[in-house]
């Protein structure tokens, strides 16, 4: 089972107020606390981490928050707008911001937050719709000495970690026929082996898998008959550059994909537009297809889980999320049943997490929501409370990380009984926008994004 024409680099002026001539300033510095003695540590080299389930191995981390929150490691500024939740490996800590006009990747220090280069993928993507429209919401991915991102519009760009140095560009919209969503493109590129994988959503792509060195198109994945885009008038924008007319509606939603090898078959697993769907990775023969977990909206954001045999998805706008079995059928296609559908678990878009058998995640949409736990096997409820708002979550040393929508950041032990909540506390001079990057933890510290500011804090324990 596993889950398994470039622009010319480009730096931003620093701005003379900034300490050490840098793009972001570095405040409230700290010494890190010595990690506990058998602590492990691990970096969050791409989108939900080192296994793409939202959860770390680390160990040696605070069991419970003193009050007002752990210490503040350090703080940047100057970031620019977006909801990107970073990376982290190799001492780098890297995101995306619309900044100065230009829709950026950029590096930190993991030590104390200083800029290490800032490089352009184009201009800053003008999006219609009000909602997060600050900026990306794509996670770049951290390859060895490369790393990978995608921008709102569309750019798939491969870029040096060292220098940010651009090697490779393609556009999902120019080369794919990739149909830009509503509110822009915001999935994490996926890699294994030589492959990098994305959504173009077009008509005659839907996913694409290409050589992550060089660029070059590896194969593509035509959409369903079912979930062939079709012509929309109501589809708020089409193709770019066609924006406010009828045109195709997207094929692609705004999750991320995941690596599954289940029923034979080794396979890159997206929820897209209409459909959770498994591509085979080695041929991007469509596998199978379940409609269930995708909204009639086509708001699909959460990334899809796979444990325990079974695939599951979710989304709101009165939706729910669906659990689906994979199993071999003669010469080697894929058939997904369904075990169980949940409405009690309709996840916008803070993404879930799976520990002790039991599922956790917010339920609910625009209208708010509040944490709930179901049993992965089954679907029971096993409770639900308001007292932990809908927000978003990731697992690291045995504790439940979730950043409320509000901004306010609580710590959770697992339990199948009833929400344990360890502490909680409000990051200072918090924005007006929704508080929606997902939390990260690496290496002792917890990162926590409020567009224009990083937030790194110490959870190691001491």
């Amino acid at each position: 089972m596993a889950r398994v024409s470039p622009f010319a680099p480009f730096r931003f002026a620093p701005a003379e107020a900034r300490p050490m001539r840098l793009p972001v300033s570095c405040v409230a510095l700290l010494c890190l606390a010595a990690p506990a003695v058998g602590a492990e540590k691990f970096d969050w080299p791409q989108w939900q981490g080192p296994d793409r389930d939202a959860v770390s191995q680390e160990t040696g981390l605070l069991q419970e928050w003193p009050e007002g929150g752990p210490p503040l490691a350090w703080r940047v500024e100057g970031l620019g707008g977006g909801d990107s939740a970073p990376a982290v490996a190799d001492g780098r800590v890297v995101g995306m911001s619309a900044r100065d006009g230009k829709e950026i990747v950029w590096a930190l220090s993991e030590a104390d937050g200083s800029e290490l280069w800032a490089t352009p993928l184009g201009s800053a993507v003008d999006q219609d719709a009000r909602q997060s429209q600050e900026g990306p919401g794509g996670t770049p991915t951290i390859d060895g000495d490369k790393l990978y991102a995608i921008g709102m519009g569309g750019a798939v760009a491969c870029l040096n970690v060292a220098d940010g140095k651009i090697l490779w560009q393609r556009s999902m919209t120019e080369d794919f026929g990739g149909v830009v969503p509503r509110w822009s493109y915001r999935e994490s590129p996926l890699i294994d082996g030589d492959k990098v994988f994305c959504t173009p959503g077009g008509p005659e792509a839907l996913m694409v898998a290409l050589d992550k060195n060089t660029g070059e198109t590896v194969w593509t994945t035509p959409p369903p008959p079912a979930a062939a885009p079709a012509d929309d008038d109501t589809a708020p924008q089409g193709r770019r550059g066609r924006r406010g007319g009828g045109g195709p509606s997207s094929g692609a939603a705004y999750a991320s994909p995941i690596l599954v090898e289940a029923a034979g078959r080794r396979q890159v697993v997206q929820l897209a537009a209409e459909a959770l769907v498994g591509v085979a990775v080695d041929t991007g023969e469509l596998l199978w297809q379940y409609a269930a977990p995708a909204n009639r909206n086509k708001i699909n954001c959460s990334t899809p889980l796979y444990e325990g045999g079974l695939v599951f998805a979710s989304s709101a706008y009165g939706n729910g999320g669906g659990a689906a079995k994979l199993t071999e059928e003669p010469g080697g296609g894929v058939q997904a049943e369904e075990v169980y559908f949940a409405r009690e678990m309709q996840n916008h878009h803070g993404g879930m997490v799976v520990a002790g058998g039991a599922l956790y995640g917010a339920n609910g949409g625009n209208e708010g929501g509040f944490l709930t736990c179901l049993d992965f096997a089954t679907g029971e409820i096993l409770w639900r409370d308001r007292d932990a708002p809908k927000g978003s979550l990731m697992m690291a040393g045995g504790r439940i990380y979730l950043r409320a929508e509000g901004g306010e950041l609580l710590l959770i032990e697992p339990s199948r009984e009833n929400l344990i909540v360890k502490g909680r506390f409000d990051q200072p001079d918090r924005t007006s926008s929704p508080a929606w990057a997902h939390p990260v933890v690496a290496n002792g510290t917890l990162y926590v994004r409020d567009q224009d500011t990083l937030f790194a804090y110490d959870v190691t324990a001491n």
